[in-house]
């Protein structure tokens, strides 16, 4: 496993040969999560490099995250990558979505939140990967039981690569982090 000395998207392009090259080895399919369509620009210009042909699936933020009625990546970029081969996933957040509403108005702390939280203590990325897979499980873009690379990051770009066994989020509980080949140290300083 490789260990990032620093989080973020200073690792994206690292990030990127790491998974291409992982899942060209091993004939497995990328998810990667994107909410602007750079992350998996980097992978695309890396899986040309390499030669990879499998498949790539972009998970996107959810319309609303940051804007009501909006989403981060633009029509205009969701249709070139489609265009490119992608398949673009817009799903509910599988680790919060209605838990967060929830907790919001009455102030508690649900089971998934708790599953989030548990998972960024390997880093906020490895709580990515986990969220993407499980929603390119439920909308069937990935299929349950087969490994697949796994690219998140912390805030932008990507600084964690696993290797995950997908499962749908009504069976949360049977998906496998298998392997890291790449995280961000958490040390401070």
């Amino acid at each position: 496993m490789i260990t990032f000395k620093d989080k973020g998207i200073n690792n994206t392009e690292a990030a990127a040969e790491l998974a291409v090259q992982t899942a060209r080895e091993r004939g497995y399919d990328i998810v990667t999560s994107t909410n602007t369509g750079y992350t998996v620009d980097v992978l695309l210009k890396e899986a040309e490099k390499q030669g990879y042909t499998g498949k790539i699936i972009a998970v996107t933020h959810v319309y609303g995250m940051r804007e009501a009625n909006t989403n981060e990546m633009s029509d205009e970029k969701r249709a070139e990558l489609t265009a490119r081969g992608v398949t673009v996933v817009t799903a509910g957040h599988a680790l919060s979505a209605g838990e967060r509403g929830l907790s919001g108005v009455f102030k508690g702390v649900y089971p998934l939140e708790l599953i989030a939280h548990t998972l960024r203590m390997f880093g906020a990325g490895t709580k990515v990967c986990v969220e993407c897979a499980l929603m390119a499980a439920d909308c069937g873009s990935v299929k349950t039981g087969s490994p697949v690379v796994c690219v998140g990051g912390t805030g932008r770009g990507a600084d964690t690569v696993t290797i995950i066994i997908p499962a749908t989020s009504a069976h949360l509980l049977d998906l496998k982090v298998s392997e890291f080949i790449a995280k961000p140290s958490l040390l401070e300083g």
